[in-house]
């Protein structure tokens, strides 16, 4: 049984791996975030929940692209994991969500999957090479293995990957070419933050929080469903944010509730710890930022768009305008042009006028 563990505690960090090359790509660094997944691991064990933390595609984009600056990200990332922990410590989240209501939180994370989607667009304009071929191949393989992240993000980060490289190595590009198209790996180091409050900051900070509530009753609620245990979405947020508080002081990324391969494991607990300490370790010993030299940040740009357009969008769409479809449409358009917390606003006042 402590191999099957095992197996899938891998399984979910080979899955991670990309969206930590994502968190670079932001300026998070991984060493810092490091941190973050010791805290994951900690709550885990003592609230003994089977819902484990890691690399969330939907609040880095999030966080790196409301952020002006690197600083301004880490800011984000650490007063949303305070008021996020402060919101799990309290019980909060449950009334929370039964505030907004089921058309407005679908909206907003349909927008969300917008987001996601345009971010891989853009990502294939930045190089049509790497990115064109991610985005092209995580579609086929989206398709060909019935619906398969795991497999989808895995082979279109190699095969783009791969693929730039064979071009550049016969292309006539110079050194400094090559070089500009790496991940910055300066911030590899344990940095206390330096805090910034501005209005951006805290626009964006309500707007990430707007994000992670819904993406952790969602996310949570999936890998329990699959484990077949309840999960206690408050705790799952105190120590989720607690953890992005952590990595994001000393220079790291957000680390949050994901659909984890670990709660199909004989021991879904155990196995989700093993997944975060092992993760600890890879960035500890800094694996991932040596392969991030060779790796172009546009190679998961496919996985953004399949993730966005293919996944977060239809579902939360459908079941957002099924409900609602005036507050839901609102909530949607709006969150993918500015961000969550805007959309949720504008949500709650067409609500407030339609009377549903």
């Amino acid at each position: 049984m402590f191999l099957q563990d095992l197996l899938a505690a891998i399984a979910v960090v080979i899955n991670g791996l990309p969206q930590g090359l994502l968190s670079l790509n932001y300026g998070f660094g991984l060493l810092p975030t490091a941190a973050g997944f010791l805290v994951g691991a900690v709550g885990m064990v003592v609230f003994g929940q089977v819902a484990p933390i890691s690399f969330q595609a939907e609040s880095i984009v999030m966080a790196g692209s409301l952020g002006k600056n690197r600083n301004e990200r880490l800011n984000i990332v650490f007063f949303t994991g305070i008021i996020m922990a402060i919101i799990g410590a309290l019980g909060l989240l449950n009334p929370t969500i039964d505030f907004i209501g089921p058309a407005i939180l679908n909206g907003m994370m349909a927008g969300v999957g917008i987001m996601l989607a345009r971010t891989g667009i853009v990502m294939c304009k930045e190089n049509k090479i790497a990115g064109g071929v991610s985005m092209a191949s995580a579609i086929l393989v989206y398709f060909l293995t019935d619906n398969d992240l795991i497999y989808t993000i895995v082979i279109s980060v190699f095969v783009s990957t791969i693929v730039y490289i064979l071009v550049n190595r016969y292309s006539q590009k110079t050194e400094k070419d090559n070089v500009e198209s790496t991940l910055d790996l300066s911030n590899e180091k344990f940095e206390p933050l330096k805090f910034v409050f501005n209005y951006n900051v805290v626009r964006s900070v309500l707007a990430l929080v707007t994000l992670q509530i819904g993406g952790n009753i969602a996310y949570a609620s999936v890998t329990g469903s699959i484990a077949g245990a309840a999960v206690d979405v408050d705790k799952i947020t105190l120590y989720s944010g607690i953890a992005d508080s952590v990595s994001s002081f000393f220079g790291g990324g957000p680390v949050e509730a994901i659909i984890s391969g670990t709660a199909a494991a004989p021991n879904p607990v155990r196995s989700g710890v093993l997944m975060m300490v092992i993760m600890t370790v890879v960035l500890v010993i800094r694996i991932l930022p040596k392969v991030a030299k060779h790796v172009p940040s546009q190679s998961i740009a496919g996985f953004l768009f399949v993730l966005g357009a293919l996944v977060v969008f239809p579902d939360n769409a459908a079941t957002g305008l099924s409900e609602a479809p005036m507050v839901a449409g609102v909530a949607t358009i709006v969150t993918s042009v500015t961000d969550p917390f805007i959309g949720m606003i504008a949500g709650l006042i067409v609500r407030f006028f339609t009377g549903v």
